[in-house]
C-alpha cells in the first residue's frame, strides 16, 4: 500500500480514552527524553505534511504536541530513548526539519506527555500580525547564554519576558519586566507601549523556547527599537547551557512548561503562594472539577484538603453525581481559566 494510500486507510488521530492513556503512560518503565523544536519554513500543504507526520511519529512511538502551518512547525514532545536513532534518522531525511536545533528538557518526565497530537493551525503561534507589513526574517539578534548574561550587566538594558503572566508569576530572570497578559497576541502591543521611552536602548527578548521572541523582536524592530536581542534557545537553552559551562543563572524560580510537568525547577527560589492559603508555593495544577479547570498554584496540604480543587464550592460539585455535574456544566466554557492576581475566577456553581 502507498503511503498516501495509508492515510487514508488509518485513523490519524486517537482515538483512547485519555484517562486510560495517562494511567498506561504512568505505568511504563521506559525512559523517554522531552524536547521541544521549531522551525520557521514554507509548508505547501500543511493537511498532507500532518497526515504524514502522524504516520511517522506514531510508528516511532513519539508522544506530544505539534501545530504545523504555512508558516512552519512547532513541536513539543517525548521520544522513547530506544528509539532515539530512529527519530533522529526521521529529522535528518526531512526536508523541512533536517538540521532543526532540538531543545532538550531540564527536568526529563515519560509522563510529559500521554498521546500524540498534531494539529494543523492558521499559524504555529497565534500573535495577530499582518505578515504583509511585518519582515519576519529581520529579527532580533540571537544571543547565547554568556552573551545574555554579559548585556544583562549593562545598566542601560532592558529585559523583557514574553510569556503570558501565568509563566512569569512562577518564574523569571532577574530585573525583567513581566506584562500582565493572558496571551502572546496580547503581549506584542503591550510591550511596545510598555517600552515606548527607551526605543534606543539594548532590549533583550526571551521566552521558553525561542519561538515567541522570533516574532516579537521583529515586532519592535517594526516599531522602531534599534538594538533589539534575543534569547537563543529561551530558557530551556540558557539553563542547559548555565549549567554545561558553570555560568552565573540569571533565572530564578520555575519554568513553566505546556506539558504535564507544568514546571521545571531552574532555582531553588520560590516567587509564588498557594492560591488558597498564601504558602509559599510554585506548584501549578488544574481544579479537579471539570467544570471550573482553574489552572493555579496550589499547595500539597491544599490540594489534600479540597481533593484537588480550587475551592470548598467546587469540591461540593465533584462529591456531587455525574449526571448532575454534566447538568451545572451545559453550555458553558469549560477550557482551562487562570489565576491572575486581582483577577481570580469565582467557582462555577
Amino acid at each position: 500500500m502507498s503511503r498516501r494510500n495509508a492515510r487514508t486507510a488509518m485513523i490519524l488521530h486517537n482515538t483512547i480514552d485519555r484517562r486510560l492513556l495517562r494511567q498506561t503512560i504512568a505505568e511504563q518503565a521506559e525512559a523517554r527524553k522531552t524536547l521541544s523544536f521549531y522551525r520557521y519554513v514554507r509548508i505547501p500543504d500543511p493537511s498532507a505534511c500532518r497526515d504524514q507526520m502522524y504516520l511517522d511519529l506514531s510508528a516511532l512511538g513519539v508522544l506530544g504536541r505539534i501545530y504545523v502551518a504555512t508558516e512552519g512547525i512547532n513541536a513539543q514532545i517525548t521520544v522513547p530513548e530506544s528509539r532515539w536513532q530512529d527519530w533522529t534518522a526521521w529529522l535528518d531525511r526531512s526536508p523541512e526539519l533536517s538540521g532543526v536545533r532540538i531543545n532538550l528538557a531540564v527536568e526529563h518526565d515519560t509522563r510529559s506527555f500521554f498521546k500524540l497530537k498534531i494539529k494543523v493551525r492558521a499559524k504555529i503561534v497565534a500573535d495577530g500580525l499582518d505578515d504583509n507589513e511585518i519582515d519576519l526574517r529581520r529579527s532580533g539578534i540571537h544571543l547565547d547564554a554568556a552573551g545574555f548574561n554579559q548585556l544583562a550587566e549593562n545598566p542601560e538594558t532592558v529585559i523583557v519576558d514574553m510569556r503570558n503572566h501565568y509563566e512569569s508569576a512562577v518564574g523569571h530572570f532577574e530585573g525583567a519586566i513581566c506584562p500582565d497578559v493572558d496571551t502572546f497576541r496580547e503581549s506584542l502591543p503591550v510591550v511596545a507601549d510598555l517600552l515606548a521611552g527607551q526605543r534606543h536602548k539594548p532590549v533583550i527578548m526571551y521566552c521558553t523556547g525561542g519561538i515567541r521572541c522570533e516574532k516579537a523582536s521583529a515586532y519592535l524592530l517594526h516599531q522602531g527599537f534599534t538594538e533589539v536581542y534575543q534569547l537563543d534557545g529561551g530558557i530551556i537553552q540558557y539553563t542547559r547551557d548555565a549549567r554545561e559551562k558553570g555560568l552565573p543563572n540569571k533565572f530564578k524560580g520555575v519554568n513553566f512548561v505546556f506539558d504535564e510537568r507544568m514546571g521545571e525547577r531552574i532555582s531553588e527560589d520560590v516567587l509564588t503562594g498557594c492560591a488558597d492559603c498564601g504558602q509559599p508555593c510554585d506548584r501549578y495544577r488544574n481544579c479537579c472539577n471539570p467544570g471550573c479547570n482553574l489552572l493555579m498554584t496550589q499547595c500539597e496540604a491544599c490540594e489534600v484538603q479540597l481533593d484537588g480543587c480550587c475551592s470548598e464550592d467546587c469540591r461540593q460539585i465533584l462529591l456531587l453525581p455525574e449526571a448532575e455535574q454534566r447538568a451545572l456544566r451545559k453550555g458553558r466554557d469549560t477550557a482551562t481559566r487562570i489565576f491572575s492576581k486581582g483577577r481570580r475566577y469565582q467557582p462555577i456553581v
